[in-house]
């Protein structure tokens, strides 16, 4: 009887902790959206990364029509979904971009007027709170694509005049810069991540009105680019970035005058295939875009073509 009754206050006790543990790890609710804390300041333009478990929005334009550059960090905490303010740029800037390599984070490129490009590196140290300069790119550059392979960061394509398919990867360790492979065509505003040991490198524009869903793919080891399954929306300017096995895009300019997209797709590289998804709750482009625990998040923007920016922030759970 004893060790009936034993079992019987253990067998509570276990389906007891089943339910506490449920009801702090919630079943994950697939191919969905939802909302994140707002922006403290809009901006289109911004360039982010994650850094030591948060996400650093840096620069951006404040004002409609791409006018208002600033220098503002703005920093993301996913988990408290709440914002705060980061040491300032050391310069107002828009249409950078960002990664991170070893837990610092590295600005490429941009521009501080709206119009000239830079060649501009910066690195935010957060042991000392410092931004320090780095060696500049070989070809300076606005609104570029990078991702990260084996601890080197690659600048694809971008804008300083003329239409780019340079790509130059950067090494840390060295603060050296190498010139690579170009892309097989011209890109400004696109979205790439890493997916296995493939770069990605999807939509952007690679002329003047024109809007391409263009996506190749680059091999490291080899320096060799291929071309893929172009993304059935072409686009620029959406959000997008590399969860596990897929390469996720979402929103973006359609080349129409008007609004944002809503689409969201994926892409799985193993099958060279897109697929579609939940559409985003608000269409936005030229926004940031960063990932982090398997979730891809969107932040800023404009709702349609050179308007105002939005303080959204959009978070894809594939």
């Amino acid at each position: 009887m004893k060790t009936t009754f034993q079992f019987m206050l253990l067998s509570l006790v276990f389906i007891g902790m089943a339910s506490q543990m449920k009801a702090q790890n919630p079943a994950v609710t697939h191919n969905t959206w939802t909302s994140g804390a707002a922006m403290p300041t809009a901006v289109e333009e911004g360039a982010a990364a994650v850094l030591k478990n948060e996400i650093y929005v840096v620069g951006g334009a404040s004002e409609s029509g791409g006018t208002g550059l600033i220098a503002d960090t703005q920093i993301y905490n996913p988990v408290t979904n709440s914002w705060s303010a980061g040491v300032s740029f050391p310069t107002a800037i828009d249409g950078a971009s960002a990664a991170t390599v070893k837990n610092v984070l590295y600005v490429f490129g941009g521009s501080s007027d709206g119009e000239t490009a830079t060649n501009a590196v910066w690195a935010y140290n957060p042991k000392t709170k410092t931004w320090t300069s780095k060696a500049p790119m070989p070809t300076a550059r606005s609104s570029p694509a990078v991702a990260v392979e084996n601890n080197i960061v690659y600048v694809i394509g971008g804008y300083n005049g003329s239409f780019l398919s340079t790509v130059e990867s950067y090494n840390p360790a060295t603060d050296s810069w190498t010139e690579e492979a170009p892309r097989l065509v011209t890109g400004v505003n696109m979205v790439a991540g890493l997916v296995g040991t493939t770069i990605v490198a999807t939509d952007g524009a690679n002329a003047p009105s024109s809007v391409t869903g263009d996506t190749e793919g680059y091999d490291a080891a080899t320096n060799t680019w291929s071309e893929l399954t172009a993304d059935p929306t072409a686009r620029m300017n959406p959000c997008g970035g590399s969860i596990g096995s897929k390469f996720y895009a979402a929103g973006g300019y359609l080349n129409n005058g008007g609004a944002s997209s809503t689409v969201t797709e994926s892409f799985q590289l193993s099958k060279n295939k897109w697929t579609t998804l939940a559409p985003m709750p608000q269409g936005t482009m030229v926004g940031a875009s960063a990932v982090y625990k398997g979730k891809l998040y969107c932040f800023g923007g404009w709702a349609t073509w050179v308007g105002s920016p939005v303080n959204y922030v959009q978070i894809y759970q594939p």
